[in-house]
């Protein structure tokens, strides 16, 4: 049976809030974000570091619009050295110039840290630049942004406040389709929709799956489209008992009409919400094997067959307790889906990116060993298949013998070279600066200034 879906349209209102005189303003330099989860063990906090380019489920945080021939990119910034306090911030790379701006603070969060806040990004038809902060939980509402100008970071005016956590905004020929999740005692996924960005389609829930009727479990996703939207589709795993230390199973979902309608892989139709554990759309039971499930990435390959990037361990806590940390990843190929192994790392949230060709995959990210191992990110490296994902070679080390861990490692839409990925560093045990780069699937890297003097610079060249 098919889903009908809203048909009310809520106009997004503006809340009441005072600016702080940090929005719009321009930084001096590119200083990421340093956190830190305090859940620590034997073997380091759950999760810290340089987290500018935080969470996976953010996305995306960096688009090139070929009209200006830029790359656009946001990240969690701070204000100086020795600050923790978090500015969701963009930045432009002007790849004809091969010049950096200087970054622009969208939205100032008021002495919040965290950057579960961070900000992700969408250009619209007509060139303005959208710009989605992120709440948490219930208490902080998320912040929709859009630039005064088309192709502008200079200034952006608030365009409403709403409840949503780790947005993922695309824009397609049918209009902004926009993931996110609310806060309902566990993480559940929702979806929206909207033809300008100011009045969006009342909030839908995607999955709330049930281990019982009054236990819920919870999720985290990952989403992409194929062909301008022709195909919008997303993976997401489950928390055990509602917590997110027991996340598990991979899921898969898609829509062909913008939403009003959903449908499994094979395009039967599902109704939503998601509500029951074994059902047809879980794909892979990993509950059964005893394995975590962190997602990172999804795209589809040149035919519109999904394709998801995440990492398997043996539960939550850092350290060799939970080895081996696969990088993984599973595939429809037009009859079944398939799984195959890419490699090992040392980290729950090492984080890295899916690059899906006609012929060649790749993913990129801190898959070897960091100066603090069992922290998050590590040194970066690119991998290689040209079997559609069932073997997979490291082309090359994109990093080595660096003094900071490398962390989430972002994959820009549209990319093109040489800023066909970008992070952050940090030290993944204790406080740190954190610097940003961006590199090319050649392995070669450039910093961005983290003190800037003029207007535009040129990123440096990196030697590791």
């Amino acid at each position: 049976m098919h889903t009908s879906i809203f048909i009310l349209l809520i106009p997004c209102l503006i809340s009441a809030q005072e600016w702080n005189s940090l929005d719009n303003q321009k930084i001096d330099g590119y200083r990421g974000i340093w956190f830190e989860l305090n859940q620590k063990y034997g073997h380091g906090d759950k999760y810290s570091g340089g987290l500018g380019t935080y969470t996976a489920k953010h996305i995306p945080l960096a688009i090139y619009a070929p009209a200006v021939d830029k790359t656009f990119f946001v990240y969690g910034g701070t204000t100086g050295r020795d600050q923790r306090h978090l500015l969701c911030m963009i930045g432009e790379y002007d790849h004809k110039a091969h010049l950096v701006s200087r970054p622009t603070v969208v939205y100032d969060k008021l002495g919040v840290d965290d950057p579960h806040d961070n900000p992700t990004l969408m250009i619209d038809d007509d060139g303005y630049i959208w710009v989605f902060v992120s709440g948490r939980g219930n208490l902080r509402k998320g912040i929709k942004l859009r630039s005064n100008e088309p192709y502008d970071i200079n200034a952006f005016s608030q365009v409403c406040s709403e409840v949503f956590a780790y947005p993922q905004i695309w824009n397609t020929k049918n209009g902004f389709f926009h993931f996110f999740t609310k806060y309902t005692g566990v993480r559940e996924l929702y979806f929206e929709t909207s033809s300008d960005g100011y009045t969006w389609t009342e909030d839908a829930m995607l999955a709330g799956i049930k281990e019982s009727p009054v236990k819920k479990s919870g999720h985290y996703q990952v989403s992409s489209h194929f062909n301008d939207g022709a195909i919008i589709g997303t993976f997401f795993n489950r928390h055990r008992d509602g917590h997110p230390d027991t996340r598990t199973d991979l899921y898969y979902l898609q829509t062909r009409d913008f939403g009003r309608t959903w449908e499994d892989i094979h395009q039967k139709p599902v109704c939503l919400p998601l509500t029951d554990v074994d059902i047809p759309q879980r794909i892979i039971d990993y509950q059964s094997m005893n394995r975590n499930v962190y997602m990172k990435d999804m795209g589809f390959d040149h035919k519109g067959n999904p394709v998801c990037l995440y990492i398997t361990s043996g539960g939550h806590e850092p350290g060799p307790e939970n080895l081996p940390y696969q990088w993984k990843v599973t595939h429809w190929d037009g009859t079944d889906w398939k799984s195959h192994d890419i490699c090992e790392s040392d980290h729950n949230y090492d984080m890295g990116s899916l690059f899906v060709g006609d012929s060649s995959w790749k993913v990129v990210g801190p898959t070897g060993t960091g100066p603090q191992p069992w922290g998050t990110g590590g040194e970066i490296a690119i991998w290689s298949s040209e079997n559609k994902g069932r073997d997979w070679v490291k082309l090359r080390d994109v990093t080595m013998k660096s003094k900071l861990n490398h962390c989430y490692v972002r994959r820009p839409l549209n990319a093109r070279a040489p800023f066909c990925f970008f992070w952050a560093s940090g030290h993944a045990h204790e406080f740190s600066i954190s610097e940003l780069y961006f590199g090319d699937l050649n392995g070669d890297v450039w910093k961005l200034p983290y003190v800037m003097k003029e207007d535009y610079e040129k990123p440096e060249k990196i030697e590791f």
